[in-house]
């Protein structure tokens, strides 16, 4: 007669397995979130170098501002500071880069850094 060993995961290895899992999943919860906001503010951004025209600083601003708010972006989020336009022979390029402060448990915290750019159709007047 053969003794059969069993084989498998024992009660102190699941728990240990589970509360790994438990913590990624728990830090996904709370990083997710951020990076579909910069998806939206992508999105808005090349909506925003879709569109033609003459516009001033203060007004491009103010159109993205308007753009974002459809993308269900924070308002506290992307400052009119963050909001930054270079002029260059190819025409301007607009750029937006942000930092998100992210509270993780206790007394740690994220801080992500976001950044993109986009090329303008439109003239960014001063």
């Amino acid at each position: 007669m053969m003794k059969s060993k069993q084989s498998g995961i024992t009660l102190i290895g699941f728990l240990v397995v589970a509360a790994v899992l438990g913590f990624f999943a728990f830090m996904a919860m709370k990083l997710v979130p951020a990076y579909i906001e910069f998806a939206g503010v992508v999105k808005a951004m090349n909506q925003e170098a879709e569109s033609g025209g003459d516009m001033s600083l203060d007004t491009l601003r103010r159109d993205l501002a308007y753009k974002l708010s459809f993308q269900y972006t924070d308002d506290s989020t992307i400052k009119p500071s963050d909001i930054t336009v270079q002029r260059g022979n190819n025409g301007a390029q607009m750029t937006v880069a942000y930092d998100k402060h992210i509270p993780f448990m206790y007394n740690i915290a994220f801080l992500v850094h976001f950044e993109k750019s986009v090329q303008l159709k439109s003239n960014v007047l001063q």
